[in-house]
């Protein structure tokens, strides 16, 4: 640590630590920081909204049968609703690549709206008291529920994103195939000329495929709404208050517009990642499509005098820094570079979704990663490229 910098010391379980006297969080963040220096990419900011609104869902579901009183409950409620407007988001710092499960960014999560709601209610930073960041924010809950559920989470606030995405590409495809219905031209099979078809047909196709694959994507959206929160810690159900799994899901519903609900069984939402492996081979399957069509698209503007040159793409910029006047097709190349990419995220959430043992999956936190980062670049290319 830089030795102009102010600290504070506070304590866990194994010791005093400094941490950062502006920091709102707290020791165990501290020392995640210190351990995990590994890609300097902080959480992904879907992610650190879900997990925020599933702290603000406990304090409700806990101060319902009493468990969690008005005063600390009302406190842990402002402080997250202060999070979730976008204020504090710069105090969670904690490595992408970090301890299985996730241990160290629901700790990030406790001490930082710990430490809002004690200054709230007159109290210092790292004092802990009365709100503890175990003891009340992370009530009922354990890094074993609230990290799959913040995965599934966000998500589900992703995954509209990305529809929407592709089926604007499909409309505009769509809308190319009717205004060049009647263009007439050579179709092409093993790369040689077939049978005439037209322009519109080939375009029209395009549409129904990303339609289709939306359709897939939009099909995965109901079984990330089945959540395991409520099985704590392995599933069992530790220490959570009377019908607390029902409660918390109820106000997760309110709080995102989606169908939350306790999964049939919670310890197998920790166990198993299936339906986030479900939704990754979908974007997989959509990306291999998108491929297929950046080439097509890429082939068809060739040349354009020595080229297929059937069609012509939108000059974005200079093609070559040698060669005035050469333009290429820099978008479809952009897309094809990610959807690489993307199956490459999709490769490793289904390594690590493989790789969960007995109640707990503890490669959960670069798989959430590699799944929100398949869905944000797949969203922003094909925007950019539509």
């Amino acid at each position: 640590m830089s030795d102009d910098q102010e600290y504070r010391i506070e304590k866990d379980s194994l010791g005093e630590i400094q941490v950062p006297a502006a920091a709102w969080y707290g020791a165990q963040t501290a020392r995640a920081v210190i351990n995990f220096p590994i890609s300097g990419r902080r959480p992904d900011p879907d992610f650190v909204m879900s997990h925020v609104r599933i702290k603000r869902a406990a304090a409700v579901a806990n101060n319902q049968p009493g468990w969690l009183d008005d005063r600390l409950a009302r406190a842990i409620i402002e402080a997250c609703d202060k999070i979730l407007a976008g204020d504090y988001l710069e105090q969670f710092v904690v490595d992408r690549f970090q301890a299985g499960a996730g241990t160290s960014h629901n700790m990030n999560s406790n001490e930082v709206i710990a430490n809002l709601a004690n200054v709230a209610l007159g109290g210092g930073k790292g004092v802990y008291t009365p709100v503890h960041p175990n003891d009340h924010v992370n009530m009922g809950q354990s890094t074993n529920d609230t990290i799959p559920t913040a995965i599934r989470l966000a998500a589900l606030a992703k995954l509209p994103r990305l529809i929407d995405a592709i089926n604007d590409m499909a409309d505009e495809y769509a809308r190319i195939g009717a205004a060049e219905e009647d263009t007439a031209k050579s179709g092409r099979t093993h790369l040689q000329d077939a049978v005439p078809t037209t322009l519109g047909r080939e375009f029209n196709a395009y549409a129904w495929i990303l339609r289709r694959a939306a359709e897939s994507l939009e099909a995965c959206r109901d079984p990330l709404c089945q959540i395991g929160l409520g099985g704590s810690a392995a599933g069992t159900g530790l220490n959570t208050s009377p019908d607390y799994a029902r409660r918390v899901a109820g106000e997760l519903a309110k709080l995102t517009g989606e169908k939350i609900r306790p999964a049939g069984d919670l310890a197998a939402q920790m166990q198993s990642m299936h339906d986030v492996q479900r939704l990754s081979s979908a974007i997989r399957d959509l990306t291999l499509e998108l491929t297929r069509i950046s080439n097509d698209m890429r082939l068809l503007a060739s040349g354009p005098r020595t080229g297929l040159g059937e069609i012509l793409l939108p000059p974005v910029q200079p093609g070559s820094s040698i060669m005035p006047g050469k333009v290429n097709p820099v978008m479809f190349e952009m897309l094809n570079q990610v959807c690489y990419q993307v199956l490459g995220q999709d490769a490793a959430v289904a390594c690590m979704t493989q790789a969960g043992q007995l109640e707990l999956n503890v490669m959960m936190p670069a798989m959430g990663s590699a799944l929100f980062d398949a869905m944000d670049w797949l969203t922003n290319a094909v925007n950019a490229a539509t």
